[in-house]
């Protein structure tokens, strides 16, 4: 079967009422209920809770509290690199820019003012540049780090479907990045210029959420918002949180033009871990 008539039933299915059913369900505080649908998550997608700060699955209260948990301290080291990785997750594709389309998966492209929301003039800042799609899995980690330092300038919501991210879908629908829901946020780099992160939402992920805002799209509106950041000196170490997502999905990132060379390890559906190599600086300082 093709991964278009895999994907068909998404088209069918009334994804923002079970993605607002999904939040309420992780969010709820059920006791027993709730220690059960954590140990049968745990089980069902190889959850390693040996990483975790807190292992206890009974301690959580909600469904949230477990899915966001915070890692043991020293389980993911940064390595000694310009660029790190963000996420514990798999590579979905990375590369180059071509001009300013992005590759999602094989027959599929999107661009990159699609991507952040209409904004050509942001847009251009990345052409030719350089683009990494990683998707976070069930049974990953789901707090986002920095890949470097950076001083946040924007943030942007950005209304949109909610496909599932997952391999598949990314193969069989157009343009999937940049037609989910998604928070675009915008650093500046001393050293290595403008970046972007995009959390991209997906089906049955409650919310998105920034260490600087706490959760973006409580109530999904259908309108772009902004929030500008000029005035405010919100700076982020490489490797510090900078937000999560509560259920799975994909975070995209851009940079411009002579900034990055990946990791020469690094290739489609290759699994990644926070704070490893995800590469070097190749340009000249900002």
């Amino acid at each position: 079967m093709s991964d278009r008539l895999k994907v068909l039933p998404q088209y069918l299915l009334p994804k923002q009422r079970l993605t607002t059913f999904a939040g309420r369900v992780a969010g709820a505080k059920g006791g027993s209920i709730t220690t059960r649908l954590i140990r049968w998550f745990v089980g069902k997608y190889g959850v390693n809770m040996a990483e975790a700060e807190n292992a206890d699955i009974a301690s959580y209260t909600s469904f949230n509290d477990f899915f966001t948990r915070p890692l043991k301290a020293g389980v993911r080291p940064l390595a000694d690199a310009a660029f790190v990785c963000p996420v514990d997750g798999a590579i979905s594709q990375f590369g180059a820019i071509d001009d300013h389309h992005i590759l999602q998966a094989k027959g599929h492209r999107f661009t990159t003012t699609e991507l952040v929301g209409g904004d050509a003039d942001l847009a251009k800042q990345f052409r030719h540049g350089s683009f990494a799609n990683l998707y976070l899995s069930p049974k990953d980690y789901h707090r986002l780090h920095m890949p470097c330092d950076g001083r946040l300038t924007r943030m942007i919501y950005v209304p949109g479907a909610l496909f599932s991210v997952n391999p598949t879908t990314a193969r069989g629908v157009p343009n999937l990045f940049a037609r989910n829901e998604r928070v675009v946020c915008v650093f500046e780099s001393e050293e290595y210029g403008p970046f972007v992160m995009v959390l991209v939402g997906a089906t049955i992920v409650g919310s998105m959420a920034t260490v600087w805002h706490g959760v973006v799209n409580p109530k999904r509106p259908q309108k772009i918002s902004e929030w500008r950041y000029d005035d405010q000196d919100i700076v982020l170490k490489k490797g510090e949180e900078m937000g999560r997502f509560l259920l799975g999905s994909t975070i995209v990132m851009l940079f411009r033009a002579n900034t990055i060379a990946f990791n020469q390890d690094w290739a489609p559906e290759r699994s990644v871990r926070l704070g490893e190599k995800m590469g070097d600086f190749v340009g000249t300082p900002a």
